[in-house]
């Protein structure tokens, strides 16, 4: 069975007219794309649908500042067979983070933030923390043991704490080699010494966080910290623009960006247009639990908050591409983009958390190809991006000119090489 809906190569709001933003092109081979070729992204689409591996999906290729291919299909809710939409709102998950990196390159550009401040210089709480090593050891990280699907993990193995060698800088969050949250022991501690509550704030949680030890001295591996280190990055944007993060976001990127349908806490309108999040189970596609964890309104989540449709994450990718610009604009100057999407972490991230063994670096707040040969990836070098663990991801291109952005909400990492394969075959210039 094939889902389509609406045309592939007509904008859903005419957003050139209307907002100003990235226009649309009726013809792909303007921007050096085969039209006929990339009908094949919908073929690669429908068959992921018919295999049941996801729902549906909303696939967005823009190039040389237009858009060349924009298709939703296959279904957002299953149960009321509610079609996929091209303003289909999407929960971003860890596609936050860069975002939450621009907001710091913003802080950057104006000498309220710099990546070696230390974050006991915004948060003092994060001052003397301490490392988690395995028991009789004095720099040994826990090896954690290891647990599958459908229980609670297991308890963590005794250890001791030693001092930090040094303390956390806001590099270290940007780069994940800061040891907060990281996976190892502090996620247990954190559990028992700072859970957090629905009422929370950035403002009053944040310094809690201060009391779990870190996984590792900084610096010295890179480990993936999804829930927490982007959420003390921004209680440092609020503290150094004197502004709640979502404001911040909304008047700085969003509005000026014009992304609409972007934000933490959507109105009912909105959240009438959110997909459903599935899981693959055995009897098929299942609606995955607590898919609305880190939807707050009080609560701004920057590891993994924001909601958002294609075409509005569309407007920032593109700004980054276009080195700090859109629309005559400035959101960053080219050599603060280029410092953000360069590799800060030599070769660490490597075989890292579903990474390829070979090729990759990472940058602040974004993975980047060094070597697409190496990595088995059909991008370009250079190319740089983050996914969410619901299935949303782009790739961002500045050697193609190109943004690529793939929506759904059921993680299918082969939909996603087998995207990227698709919009390779179809640059013919």
């Amino acid at each position: 069975m094939r889902y389509a809906f609406g045309s592939v190569f007509l904008s859903a709001s005419l957003i050139a007219a209307a907002g100003g933003g990235v226009p649309t092109t009726s013809k792909p081979e303007e921007v050096g794309m085969s039209a006929e070729r990339l009908q094949r992204i919908h073929d690669t689409v429908a068959k992921h649908i018919d295999a049941k591996d996801v729902s549906g999906a909303v696939t967005l290729v823009a190039r040389r500042g237009k858009i060349a291919y924009f298709e939703a299909q296959g279904l957002a809710d299953i149960d009321s067979r509610k079609p996929m939409a091209k303003d289909t709102v999407f929960r971003l998950a860890s596609m936050s983070k860069p975002i939450t990196s621009v907001a710091v390159m913003m802080m950057l550009e104006e000498g309220k933030v710099r990546l070696t401040d230390r974050v006991s210089q915004f948060i003092p709480e994060f001052r003397n923390m301490k490392v988690a090593v395995a028991k009789g050891t004095t720099d040994r990280p826990v090896q954690m043991p290891a647990f599958g699907r459908g229980g609670p993990p297991p308890a963590p193995p005794a250890f001791d704490l030693v001092p930090a060698a040094r303390e956390i800088t806001v590099h270290d969050l940007l780069t994940h080699t800061s040891g907060l949250m990281s996976g190892g022991v502090s996620g247990a501690e954190q559990a028992k010494l700072a859970p957090r509550g629905p009422n929370d704030t950035l403002a009053n949680y944040i310094p809690k966080l201060a009391q779990t030890p870190l996984d590792f001295q900084p610096g010295t591996l890179w480990r993936y910290s999804g829930l927490y280190g982007f959420d003390v990055l921004a209680r440092i944007v609020e503290i150094a623009s004197g502004q709640p993060y979502d404001q911040f976001l909304k008047q700085r990127l969003f509005d000026p960006l014009g992304m609409k349908d972007t934000g933490f806490a959507p109105t009912p309108e909105r959240m009438a247009r959110v997909a459903t999040v599935y899981q693959r189970t055995p009897n098929g596609l299942q609606p995955a639990p607590n898919a609305n964890q880190l939807i707050s309104g009080t609560y701004f989540s920057a590891s993994g908050g924001l909601m958002s449709t294609a075409e509005d994450y569309l407007q920032f990718a593109q700004m980054l591409v276009n080195g700090g610009q859109l629309n005559g604009k400035r959101y960053l100057g080219p050599k603060t983009v280029e410092l953000m999407t360069a590799n800060h972490t030599g070769d660490m991230v490597n075989g890292q958390f579903g990474r390829p063994a070979h090729g990759m670096g990472f940058a602040l707040g974004v993975q980047v190809v060094l070597d697409s040969v190496a990595a088995d990836l059909r991008v370009s070098p250079g190319t740089y991006g983050w996914a969410g663990a619901y299935g949303t991801n782009q790739n961002m291109d500045p050697r193609e000119k190109m943004v690529s952005i793939i929506m759904m909400q059921g993680a299918s990492g082969p939909l996603q090489r087998d995207f990227e394969n698709a919009i390779a075959q179809a640059m013919v210039e």
